[in-house]
């Protein structure tokens, strides 16, 4: 047994903020139960950022996480199983994207909501995708670009 009673302070508050992180990491990585929430999919070209646990987003808002990836053989696409809360309904004619927070930040999946007035079930596929830009091919265009362009002949 401890004699000094500082230690057993000490020792409870580490195990109290070792629960703490342990119940944050769950809740910001998608591992709390989701139970109302409905399964959407979306094929893209390119999920370059997106792994499992990353957010969905709708405005700005997180309303669920991408659940599952994995590649079509047959269509060479990533498949993306997403998560949405039971409370956001997403309508038929929605696209989805993979976005970016900025120049270096992290990438998530946007809803961008259409104007149908049917919605998606679970377990439907949203058509409409755009998958993720790579900042490096961009870049290798531009500077690749800017000494092709041949200057017009003075008159």
């Amino acid at each position: 047994m401890a004699e000094n009673p500082s230690e057993v302070i000490a020792g409870a508050a580490v195990l109290a903020a070792a629960v703490g992180f342990l119940v944050y990491a769950g809740q910001s990585t998608g591992f709390t139960g989701n139970a109302a929430s409905y399964p959407l999919v979306a094929s893209f070209r390119s999920v370059d950022g997106v792994t499992v646990g990353t957010d969905v987003r709708l405005a700005g808002v997180k309303v669920g996480t991408v659940t599952a990836l994995k590649l079509n053989p047959q269509t060479f696409f990533a498949d993306a199983t997403i998560s949405v809360r039971n409370d956001v309904l997403i309508p038929d004619d929605s696209t989805v994207l993979v976005s970016s927070e900025g120049l270096l930040g992290g990438s998530f999946i946007e809803l961008q909501p259409g104007g149908s007035l049917e919605n998606l079930g679970p377990g439907d596929e949203i058509e409409d995708t755009q998958g993720a830009v790579s900042v490096i091919a961009l870049l290798m265009k531009f500077v690749g670009g800017s000494g092709s362009q041949t200057p017009a002949p003075a008159e």
